[in-house]
């Protein structure tokens, strides 16, 4: 690292808050060996200019390469470095799963590790941390292809932004900051890790947004593709929902319900008044076999309600989860 960006690092967390005492970066590999070695020295000589404590992670997701090797290595002759080996590829959302279950920092830093995130924007994100609990890289120049991946990618980014009401740029910039209180109390599934900004905002956690440095990928195979588009339509349909109705999914079903159920029983009046006041025939009528159907399922959305809110108590009292998350109790004394 040169003398001006060591110089930028000091001058960004010269006033670094006083409870920030150690850092943990997470980072998910994946038949990365071509990078494995360089990753690592960035990477300790930008976190070796901060003057914090910390500790990498790399969780080696089923590589089927020499990536788990040299990561053994890496152990073995850096004693600030833990390494995950996991049996199969399991995918990134429980990858970096893994790494928050065992992070110790106060602040936990995730990216990619296929270099094109730059670890010299750690001290970016670190310079924000103290306004806010959750720090989210923008790659405003990204070095993708457009059609294949960054197309698709500013399409999902306005979607998701406007489902969630969590307004970012860059949902799938894996290198974030985070507050150590916001990864522990989160738990995920599928391709959540994207969707992390939306999913802790449901717990009142604070996000911003700043500029990252986006680097072409130059060694290894890129592991994300077009198909990944529909794995995150169907997790988005899930974070809305368990954004709002996740604690009143009666909510959610019962005015499905009642409309469908009110609906098919106008309809079914309506041929009855028809039948008994003028004589006609409704035997075969579509409209009554729509009127039926929606009348059967109307019953069908209110008794999955019904249903749902049942499993929510049972989740919550048998678990003893709260319904809320606290930031801080003031005005009470310690005893």
């Amino acid at each position: 690292m040169n003398n001006s960006t060591r110089e930028q690092n000091e001058e960004r967390l010269s006033e670094r808050p006083a409870w920030l005492k150690r850092l943990s970066v997470v980072i998910p590999l994946y038949n990365e060996e071509e990078n494995v070695e360089e990753l690592h020295e960035r990477l300790t000589g930008v976190l070796s200019s901060i003057g914090i404590d910390y500790e990498l992670i790399y969780v080696d997701d089923g590589s089927t390469d020499g990536t788990p090797v040299l990561l053994e290595e890496l152990s073995r002759s850096d004693e600030r470095t833990v390494v995950l080996i996991l049996r199969r590829n399991f995918g990134q959302t429980a990858a970096f799963a893994a790494g928050f279950d065992v992070a110790r920092g106060d602040v936990i830093i995730t990216m990619d590790g296929d270099l094109q995130n730059d670890p010299a924007d750690i001290p970016k994100l670190l310079s924000r941390i103290d306004d806010f609990d959750l720090v989210s890289g923008w790659r405003k120049e990204r070095k993708d292809p457009y059609l294949s991946r960054r197309l698709p990618s500013m399409a999902a980014n306005w979607l998701i932004s406007r489902v969630t009401g969590v307004r970012l740029h860059d949902y799938g910039c894996s290198l974030k900051a985070y507050r150590r209180e916001v990864v522990k109390s989160l738990r995920l599934y599928g391709e959540m890790h994207r969707f992390i900004p939306a999913v802790a905002s449901w717990y009142g956690v604070s996000v911003t947004e700043v500029e990252t440095t986006h680097h072409p990928r130059l060694r290894g195979k890129s592991k994300y593709g077009i198909s990944r588009t529909v794995k995150v339509m169907l997790d988005l349909i899930t974070v809305k929902f368990l954004q709002s109705f996740s604690t009143k999914p009666i909510q959610f079903f019962g005015p499905l319900g009642l409309g469908c159920g009110l609906t098919g029983f106008t309809l079914s009046l309506y041929l009855s008044a028809r039948k008994i006041l003028f004589g006609e025939s409704i035997g075969g009528r579509p409209l009554l076999l729509l009127s039926i159907l929606l009348i059967i399922v109307g019953i069908q959305l209110i008794g999955m309600g019904l249903i749902s809110e049942m499993l929510v108590r049972v989740y919550h009292e048998s678990q003893k989860k709260p319904i809320y998350v606290i930031k801080e109790i003031l005005g009470r004394e310690e005893k």
